[in-house]
């Protein structure tokens, strides 16, 4: 199976769309409670990199909980806007790739 098939074309298209989706259905603390995989900085030196309590953060802002996302990890305020942009380009390239864009725009004239 090639990667540029329609069949993987249309699986990425609906992952990127189902992403956000599955994500506001979990709870806003889905990942505040577990296991936590420690990270080199703090295996090796006992300090937060600046990535320590992403994943947590970015959930959080994902729910529209700013102050719990800044306990979390102030970065995320950073972080999430750059993987809304991320996302919002891979999904109109893997539209784009699909002809999606240019079958709606002949629909709308």
């Amino acid at each position: 199976m090639k990667l540029n098939s329609p069949w993987i074309q249309w699986t990425w298209l609906v992952l990127l769309l189902l992403t956000p989706i599955v994500l506001w259905i979990l709870p806003a603390d889905f990942f505040d409670n577990g296991e936590i995989i420690m990270c080199p900085s703090r295996a090796f030196f006992d300090i937060e990199c600046f990535g320590c309590g992403m994943t947590r953060a970015v959930m959080h802002l994902h729910h529209w909980e700013l102050p719990d996302a800044m306990y979390f990890n102030r970065g995320s305020a950073l972080v999430y806007p750059g993987l809304i942009i991320t996302w919002g380009i891979w999904t109109f390239k893997a539209a784009q790739s699909l002809n999606l864009l240019k079958r709606f725009s002949r629909k709308a004239e």
